[in-house]
C-alpha cells in the first residue's frame, strides 16, 4: 500500500510540473532575462522639434517608458553644442552634419558599458538616421561590440531609418534586435497607447 501511494505521489508531482509550464512555459527565458544588466542611453530634444516645444522629448518619454519596464539604467547623451531652438535650422544643422559625416562633442562623462548585456539605443530620425551626436556616443564605446543591441527611434515618417543597420555593421560581434519606433506626433499626443505598445515589443523580446 505505501509503495502504491508512492507511486501516486510521484505522478502527481510530475503533472503539477507540466501544468506549471504550460502555464508560463517562457519562464526560465524570461528569469533570465531579467537577471540581465540593462542599460538604455537616447538622445532627445524638447524645442526645435515638429510641433514645437515639449515638456518632456518624444524619444526620452520612450526611453522612460523602456526604464520603467525593464528596470534599466539611462544615460541621456547631451550635445556638448547644442542644437539650434528652431525646428527649421536644426534640420539644416543635422544635414550638414550628416553630409559632412560630423561626430558632435558629447558633454559629459560617458557611461561604462562593460557591466551591461542588453542596451537600448534611441534618437529621433533625423534624415533616414541616428543624429550624428549618436554615432559621436557609438565610436567612442567600443565595448558595445559583443552586446545584445537594440534601437528605437521617434520620427515623422522614417520609422526605424537605418538605425539596424548601423548597428550591425559597426558592431559585428553583436546581436542587434527588432526595435521600436513611434512617430513623435502620436508620443506627445497618446502617451498612453504608445506605453502599451513598447510593454508588448519588450514582452516579445522577452523584458
Amino acid at each position: 500500500m505505501k509503495k502504491f501511494w508512492s507511486i501516486i505521489t510521484v505522478i502527481v508531482t510530475v503533472f503539477a510540473a507540466v501544468a506549471s509550464f504550460a502555464v508560463n512555459p517562457n519562464s526560465s527565458a524570461q528569469a533570465a532575462s531579467n537577471n540581465k544588466k540593462v542599460l538604455v542611453v537616447y538622445f532627445s530634444r524638447t524645442q526645435g522639434v515638429y510641433g514645437g516645444r515639449l515638456k518632456r522629448g518624444n524619444t526620452a518619454r520612450v526611453a522612460d517608458f523602456i526604464q520603467q519596464k525593464t528596470n534599466a539604467d539611462t544615460y541621456e547623451i547631451v550635445p556638448k553644442k547644442a542644437y539650434p531652438k528652431s525646428y527649421d535650422r536644426t534640420t539644416q544643422v543635422a544635414q550638414r552634419e550628416q553630409n559632412q559625416n560630423a561626430r558632435p562633442a558629447i558633454k559629459g562623462k560617458l557611461p561604462d558599458v562593460s557591466k551591461y548585456d542588453t542596451v537600448f539605443i534611441g534618437g529621433p530620425i533625423w534624415w533616414g538616421e541616428y543624429p550624428m551626436v549618436v554615432r559621436t556616443f557609438l565610436d567612442k564605446e567600443s565595448g558595445l561590440n559583443g552586446k545584445t543591441l537594440i534601437p528605437f527611434t521617434t520620427n515623422e515618417g522614417s520609422g526605424l531609418g537605418n538605425t539596424r543597420q548601423v548597428l550591425k555593421k559597426q558592431f559585428p560581434k553583436s546581436k542587434v534586435r527588432q526595435g521600436f519606433t513611434a512617430t513623435g506626433n502620436t508620443v506627445k499626443n497618446n502617451p498612453n497607447r504608445v506605453r502599451s505598445q513598447v510593454n508588448s515589443w519588450l514582452d516579445d523580446l522577452g523584458y
